[in-house]
């Protein structure tokens, strides 16, 4: 009989109609434990431990799983808040064997108490590079009766361990009964970094030779990987490549923006179109480096891209045009370029140091002309000069402007004046990323006005299903995998920063409708055309990361955010799937499947679930999305909402808590952001 009726502790009595025959730690337990020659389960969590209850639903409530459970074990419920010393205890142990702990805790004890084996959350079958939870079972039965003394001698030794605190195992350890096989480890992960770092142009950035095309989502992983693993080398190389693309001619020192790519391997000529979606790629990616280096090249180059993209790239309705030509006049890169003579005359008395920083000279750079470009930073350079950096910064800005205005009388390249639904999706993430980094209201309200507008102007009449492109006011041509795949990120990230969640079911519709019209039952991926067209001879997909994320990949990111956010276990088995399905490509060849390489890494180490629940939750909110945590999912609410997994049981408390699971764990909560950077420190592999 399931004795936790009789509890008084609201966890405990969560689950006293599970069909488990929970025990209280109460003497009984152990005793009817000694006398069945039984081992005995602990299971220890809370109240509002996301977790624990998907395992209650998908494991403590099932019938055969229970059935199980009460023939071969003792079992025992802790709520860890009303017996902290038994969850101390046994969570040492889970730390000792694991190298991390959380909640759900799950716990294996020999019937006189000492733990011979420990773990978190363990799904109904097999996923995540976890057993099932019947297979942890069977093998730990089967180990009980079978290897007692193996068994004995596991317990003896975790039982010392425990009463040394000060030494503990890593994960080579042989305290291992449960085989558990991985398919996604941190090795792979080194792999593809050794990989990427075999093209690294250490001199230049970026990768490989010319042409130089920007590699964000390589640039991305780079960061992802320095943050678990603390690999400087990663991070150098990130900042040596956003560095010198920013300070290059690629980038346009005048009007802000970035080109399509460098003809060169410096940096210095670009081939100068701008595209809408490299910028948004760029401004997502300077973002995260803000984040985490709080360079102020970074922060400058962000507020400048953005600042063309509201002046020349925004619609009156809201929209994002599509790109500015190369060339006006019939000559590429006219607008863009200056002779020395024009130059001086502009300036007058601050030429010579304009000149001398921006590298303006009299045979030019770039075929008699001068790209304009920096070779050093503010900094370096103010100090070769004997100037305050605030003075020269002022000085060159008022230059800057004064040429920006010459410029303008220019004639203009052409502009692509369409607008693209995946290419809005992609600049709609890039303000709410702005915003998280940077805290400027206006992205904000820019990145929720455009995922409005595409939501209201590009829908068919069927409510539902999307066109590809906007113009004039007329929609027209069937949304293709990669206009739904960047869509629900972008509902996704700007439910993020506003806390407004219907985003976030509106992107869970999306989802299932890409199910039901993309996907090839056969392989789990997704082909680019949606079943309802017909006009082409077949159907294909792609899966390279190219000029834009793969579509496949997006949806990989996608189905681990909105599964999480909606309590998905189905989508989240499918981004698996996919994973494993390409895996061996990704490791060899990580430039080309980098977007699938960051989705790897968060099975390897997991998903951040961030709830912030509280009076002041969007402001702690917008504290906690200022840090770079890769592979997180965030919602934040004044109060509890029991729609969504991650604010379902919370609120209860007067202060402002952040309640922080990951990798299947819980972890206590929180009321700052010093005590939240704390535990995000904690996801850090430590060699």
């Amino acid at each position: 009989m399931n004795r936790l009726q009789y509890e008084t502790s609201p966890y405990l009595l969560q689950h006293a109609n599970n069909p488990v025959d929970w025990h209280a730690w109460k003497p009984e337990a152990f005793e009817r434990a000694k006398l069945d020659d039984k081992p005995i389960l602990v299971s220890i969590g809370y109240s509002t431990c996301h977790w624990c209850h998907v395992m209650e639903r998908e494991s403590f409530e099932d019938h055969e799983v229970a059935e199980f459970m009460n023939e071969h074990f003792i079992c025992i419920k802790v709520d860890r808040e009303e017996r902290p010393d038994v969850d101390q205890i046994y969570m040492e142990a889970c730390q000792v064997m694991t190298g991390g702990g959380g909640w759900p805790l799950n716990c294996f004890l020999l019937p006189d108490g000492r733990p011979f084996y420990a773990g978190t959350y363990y799904p109904p079958v097999p996923a995540y590079n976890r057993p099932s939870w019947l297979q942890v079972l069977m093998n730990l039965s089967h180990a009980y009766q079978n290897k007692r003394e193996a068994i004995e001698d596991q317990a003896q030794r975790l039982t010392d361990i425990i009463r040394d605190s000060g030494k503990t195992f890593t994960n080579g350890n042989q305290l291992r009964v449960v085989s558990e096989e991985q398919p996604f480890s941190q090795e792979v992960l080194k792999k593809i970094f050794a990989n990427l770092q075999r093209q690294f142009d250490v001199t230049n950035g970026g990768f490989g030779g010319a042409p130089k095309f920007p590699g964000t989502m390589s640039l991305n992983y780079l960061l992802a990987h320095y943050f678990y693993f603390g690999e400087k080398s990663a991070l150098d190389h990130l900042q040596l490549s956003l560095d010198k693309m920013a300070m290059g001619g690629i980038y346009d020192q005048l009007g802000g923006g970035f080109a399509r790519y460098a003809t060169d391997t410096k940096w210095l000529i670009p081939h100068f179109e701008k595209m809408l979606y490299d910028n948004a790629l760029l401004v997502s990616a300077l973002a995260d480096a803000y984040k985490t280096t709080k360079k102020e090249l970074y922060l400058e180059t962000i507020e400048e891209t953005l600042a063309w993209v509201a002046r020349e790239m925004t619609s009156t309705e809201g929209g994002f045009f599509s790109a500015q030509d190369a060339d006006s006049e019939g000559v590429e890169g006219k607008f863009y370029v200056w002779e020395k003579g024009e130059v001086e005359k502009i300036l007058g008395d601050e030429f010579e140091l304009f000149a001398e920083y921006y590298d303006v000279t009299e045979e030019g750079n770039w075929e008699e002309k001068n790209i304009l470009w920096r070779k050093v930073g503010f900094e370096e350079f103010a100090q070769k000069a004997q100037l305050p950096v605030g003075e020269l910064k002022h000085r060159l800005a008022l230059s800057r402007k004064k040429l920006l205005e010459t410029r303008n009388c220019r004639v203009w390249p052409s502009l692509d004046d369409k607008l693209l639904l995946d290419w809005n999706a992609l600049m709609c993430s890039a303000y709410a990323k702005a915003f998280s980094a940077l805290g400027a209201a206006a992205y904000r309200v820019a990145a929720q006005s455009n995922l409005d507008f595409l939501l209201e102007k590009f829908k068919q009449p069927d409510g539902i299903s999307m066109y590809h492109t906007y113009k004039d006011g007329r929609a027209q041509y069937d949304a293709f995998l990669d206009d739904y795949a960047f869509l629900i990120a972008a509902m996704l990230d700007v439910a993020e920063i506003t806390g407004k969640h219907d985003y976030v079911l509106q992107a869970g519709r999306y989802i299932e409708f890409v199910f039901e019209h993309f996907l090839d039952t056969n392989d789990k991926m997704f082909y680019f055309t949606s079943s309802k067209q017909t006009d082409l001879l077949l159907r294909r997909k792609d899966m390279y990361d190219s000029a834009t994320p793969s579509g496949n990949a997006m949806m990989v990111q996608n189905l681990r955010r909105a599964g999480v956010l909606l309590d998905r276990e189905e989508w989240l088995h499918h981004a698996n799937e996919m994973l494993l399905a390409i895996k061996d490509s990704l490791v060899r060849y990580p430039t080309s499947f980098s977007q699938w390489a960051i989705c790897l890494m968060g099975e390897v180490f997991g998903t951040a679930e961030v709830a912030v629940v509280g009076s002041e939750a969007h402001e702690l909110a917008a504290e906690i999305n200022a840090e770079y945590l890769p592979q997180k999912v965030l919602m934040a609410s004044e109060t509890a909402d029991e729609q969504f997994p991650l604010l379902n049981g919370k609120g209860d408390s007067s202060y402002t808590l952040v309640y922080l699971c990951h990798n299947y764990a819980c972890q206590q909560p929180v009321n700052s952001i010093e005590s939240f950077r704390q535990l995000i420190g904690r996801m850090k592999v430590i060699e």
